[in-house]
């Protein structure tokens, strides 16, 4: 251009400059692979609770390894109806699952206790029943079929009973009341005896189940009930508390053996509640270091066991 001064610029010059260009740019480090890389299943909405807090576990769980160990979560059926994915499990193509008691009876028919019609009045005695002795045979009889209860079991509520149809307020309006039920006996059993008509179905199919009016109703947790949305084809609740249900983690043996004898390597974790609250009232999991028995982990960073109770240091 007039009046700028002319300078020359070399072949050579131009070749030295695109030479050093990648000096100059921003240095991006490439995280290392992860050494162990597992699914965790879930039948839950990813705004549920345990979803939420087991999301915030795994990225600290990622992140204390240093990438070595990567659970990857699968919320609300992505994998499969509860039913699937069990049997992914035992066929070992899935390694983490967390599956309410109701199901997991059809498996292991003891667990279907917890479901008993009023066994339980309260919280407390829940507890003392699930991390006392019960729990304990329900764990040992899940080990003896090739799979591991990675700890002890996490809180689903006391099911409620919801209705498009009619409102829920003594034992009589159960007549001829098209209710859906997990394929859990139990369950089917306690509203046959109702005079209800109990439709076992699994949990992905109830929504439009209840749209289409095929099923009147349905009962479970009032936080899966929230998260699911169920408001928006129901206009009943009735407080029933009918029944306790839980959540067990579980685990396949091999994907068990390294998340809680790994320590040296990745870390190892379990599931279960802490014995060590931090502070009066809070029921937490923490992230724990030490090399356990396979199948006997205690912890895992952040999650609370109980569904209304979440909460993460």
């Amino acid at each position: 251009m007039p009046g700028l001064l002319q300078m020359p610029v070399s072949r050579r010059a131009i070749i030295m400059s695109a030479a050093m260009t990648p000096l100059c740019a921003p240095f991006i480090a490439k995280a290392a692979p992860a050494q162990f890389t597992y699914k965790f299943a879930t039948g839950q909405d990813p705004t549920h609770p345990v979803n939420i807090r087991l999301k915030e576990a795994f990225d600290r769980i990622r992140e204390k390894t240093g990438g070595a160990l990567d659970i990857r979560l699968f919320p609300a059926n992505q994998l499969g109806t509860e039913t699937d994915v069990l049997s992914q499990m035992r066929l070992g193509s899935l390694e983490f699952l967390l599956l309410s008691a109701s199901i997991y009876a059809t498996l292991v028919p003891v667990s279907g206790i917890a479901n008993t019609a009023y066994a339980f009045n309260d919280y407390s005695a829940v507890w003392k029943a699930m991390d006392g002795n019960l729990g304990g045979y329900i764990r040992a009889q899940t080990e003896k079929i090739g799979l591991i209860a990675a700890g002890k079991i996490w809180d689903n509520g006391f099911r409620q009973v919801t209705s498009s149809t009619r409102d829920i307020k003594t034992p009589e309006d159960l007549k001829s009341f098209k209710i859906r039920v997990p394929p859990a006996p139990m369950l089917t059993s306690f509203f046959s005896a109702m005079g209800a008509s109990p439709t076992p179905m699994n949990f992905s199919e109830v929504y439009s189940a209840l749209q289409t009016k095929v099923i009147d109703g349905q009962e479970n947790g009032l936080s899966l009930i929230a998260t699911t949305r169920l408001y928006e084809v129901q206009k009943y609740c009735a407080l029933t508390g009918h029944s306790w249900d839980g959540y067990w983690p579980l685990a396949n043996t091999p994907s068990g053996c390294v998340a809680n004898d790994g320590g040296r390597r990745t870390g190892s974790f379990g599931f279960g509640r802490t014995r060590r609250p931090r502070s009066e009232g809070r029921d937490v999991e923490e992230f724990s270091d030490r090399e356990g028995t396979c199948g006997q982990g205690r912890r895992q960073d952040g999650v609370s066991r109980n569904s209304d109770r979440h909460q993460l240091l």
